[in-house]
């Protein structure tokens, strides 16, 4: 299912089930109700927030992830399913028993186009992308040499400019880039749980305090489409998380994307990078699907829908 991503942004709203729907209430008064069938994720980003137990066990049983945000719309916490695929032990055993070598080549993978993506983004919009694909050739198996961070330095000088930091407890453009971060990684985290796989065992990332360790590996080809996003509302006058800037950053994952094998949700294309990579780890003769790193697969984004995919489940 591609299915909706729902913010509670409002304060004191108490959330319930109610004959399939989520509903959404405010001092005893229903404000909203939306098919819990429809809800891909679930983000609670506001004060005072009440939920009834059969609402969280719903959500679980539908595999849909219920993030909790704290200051600065940054994620805290997670609720997920304890069962998400037939074959999730298996797979998580798998997952458990994969070699470093492995880890290292699919981590070189994950970079390389994580950078080839930025170089997209900053050619979509008439900056050099010459020099982030330089660097993305120069990625080793593991980034030993954090050609990662190096990009970054390069990258966000170009997309914002100099004067722009990159600060995880800012507001105005790094509130945004916060926000659309959560929304795609409460995507990410659905569709690899979905694939049976364990969010918290990660391919690079180390922090012993991270559960979704997973998770933040395989959100980073994804993560320059946020900052387009980001960009693009900066361009329109909008540098507040506003409720229509959360709007444009919530529909990402809805927003169809051109792929080698046509367009699809991005959505879709995660849910194919989940499901290979689950392949991976049970059979290394599987390839990791990431997405195309070209300028027009970043601004078919944004041009008027035409091809229409289903939701995908073989695997």
């Amino acid at each position: 299912m591609i299915g909706r991503i729902v913010e509670i942004a409002g304060d004191s709203r108490y959330l319930s089930l109610d004959r399939g729907f989520l509903v959404v209430s405010h001092k005893g008064e229903e404000v909203g109700r939306t098919p819990i069938d429809d809800v891909a994720a679930l983000i609670g980003n506001a004060h005072g927030l009440a939920y009834s137990n059969n609402l969280l066990v719903a959500l679980a049983e539908r595999g849909a992830p219920f993030v909790l945000c704290g200051a600065h719309h940054r994620p805290v916490g997670l609720l997920w399913p304890v069962e998400g695929h037939h074959r999730q032990a298996a797979r998580m055993d798998a997952q458990l028993g994969a070699s470093l070598p492995l880890r290292k080549r699919l981590w070189k993978q994950v970079v390389q186009t994580k950078i080839g993506m930025q170089a997209a983004v900053i050619g979509l919009f008439d900056g050099p992308e010459p020099p982030l694909r330089r660097l993305a050739g120069h990625v080793r198996s593991g980034d030993p040499g954090n050609v990662e961070g190096r990009a970054a330095r390069l990258y966000w000088g170009l997309l914002f400019g100099q004067t722009f930091r990159r600060d995880h407890e800012g507001d105005g453009l790094n509130g945004l880039l916060n926000y659309g971060y959560t929304v795609l990684r409460a995507t990410v985290a659905r569709q690899l749980m979905a694939a049976g796989l364990h969010p918290g065992i990660s391919l690079h990332h180390a922090n012993e305090g991270n559960p979704m360790r997973l998770v933040d590996d395989m959100m980073e080809p994804f993560r320059p489409l946020v900052d387009a996003c980001v960009r693009r509302l900066a361009e329109g006058g909008s540098t507040e998380v506003d409720s229509g800037a959360k709007r444009a950053l919530a529909l990402l994952p809805v927003r169809n994307m051109f792929t080698e094998r046509g367009t699809s949700p991005v959505s879709l294309v995660i849910q194919r990078m989940a499901i290979s990579l689950a392949q991976i780890y049970e059979s290394p003769k599987h390839r990791l699907e990431l997405p195309p790193v070209t300028r027009a697969a970043v601004a078919s984004l944004w041009e008027k829908p035409h091809v229409s995919h289903d939701d995908e489940a073989a695997d």
